[in-house]
């Protein structure tokens, strides 16, 4: 079985739900992510059918090729430690786990707010970036992330801490509608996961980032 198969299996199911969803209100209404309507009618259900809906195709596009862009990287980590079985297990739980856990602060700081709703999948693709920094914190042969609209590319360690400070920053000043408290949280809980499956990847990190600032310095 090819390790993309799981992969592209949840971007098609995310994308068809997502895209059904623009076209049909009532399944948007029941699944999107309504701290409120959790609270009142128990609905916890909606901590992960909201990270299959998406506002709209720039929002679905952008996560799904971040998904796919990092993915495959974290996945053969995963097997190659642990099978291909529960290496896909531990995939999915990282994925689908990081949608769930990243929304739980979002539900106690907004479960008094009728008015709050969020969707989208960024804490379970933020949890599988993050997973695949831990693991590769430095790219090789110059590469690197490219954040827009820097035209070069940075070391995914230094992007992991920009992007960390940059996601509590604006959660802090709630200025836009973008849930950055899912984005941060799910990028702890991808690290914090993929430590206790892989504990020697802690001293991995700090070794490949170690020899990388040795060489700049």
């Amino acid at each position: 079985m090819s390790l993309l198969n799981p992969i592209l299996i949840l971007i098609a199911l995310t994308a068809c739900i997502s895209m059904y969803a623009w076209s049909n209100s009532a399944l948007l209404d029941s699944w999107i992510m309504s701290p409120y309507l959790m609270l009142k009618r128990q609905q916890w259900y909606r901590f992960l059918t909201s990270g299959f809906l998406h506002a709209d195709l720039t929002h679905l596009l952008f996560n799904m090729f971040a998904f796919y862009s990092f993915s495959p990287i974290v996945l053969r980590e995963y097997v190659a430690g642990f099978g291909t079985v529960a290496g896909i297990g531990f995939f999915l739980l990282l994925y689908l786990g990081g949608i769930i856990l990243s929304s739980v602060p979002t539900f106690f700081r907004h479960r008094h707010d009728p008015g709050y709703h969020s969707l989208g999948a960024s804490g379970g693709v933020s949890s599988v970036v993050f997973a695949s920094v831990l693991f590769f914190p430095v790219a090789p042969g110059g590469g690197g992330i490219y954040i827009f609209p820097l035209p070069i590319a940075i070391q995914p360690f230094i992007f992991g801490f920009l992007y960390l400070g940059y996601s509590y920053y604006m959660s802090r000043r709630s200025a836009d509608n973008i849930n950055h408290d899912a984005h941060f949280y799910g990028a702890l809980y991808g690290v914090v996961l993929s430590l206790i499956l892989v504990p020697s990847a802690a001293v991995d990190f700090w070794h490949q980032v170690q020899q990388y600032l040795s060489n700049i310095l």
